[in-house]
């Protein structure tokens, strides 16, 4: 199986980051693959890396507990899905 992450669990992830941090100004196509979560980006804050997590978690089954491993998982969507595809 390939891990190059499906553009359909991008689209779902990138759905699910909108409605999980309630980002109601951003739309599905408005997120590119590899825009950044964090500053310049979407401008995500930590407060909104606890909300990834448990989402990671509920939704796709995957645990990150490493303060580390979540900074290079949450980097943008395209890492988000490799992370899931080569967790499951």
């Amino acid at each position: 199986m390939s891990t190059e992450p499906t553009t359909e669990l991008k689209q779902d992830l990138k759905a699910q980051i909108i409605k999980h941090l309630n980002l109601q100004d951003r739309t599905v196509e408005s997120i590119a693959d590899d825009t950044p979560l964090f500053g310049e980006g979407l401008g995500l804050d930590s407060i909104d890396v606890l909300e990834l997590i448990v989402l990671m978690d509920r939704q796709y089954g995957v645990r990150i507990s490493d303060p580390q491993e979540g900074r290079t998982v949450f980097q943008n969507v395209t890492t988000m899905a490799e992370h899931i595809l080569a967790k499951r």
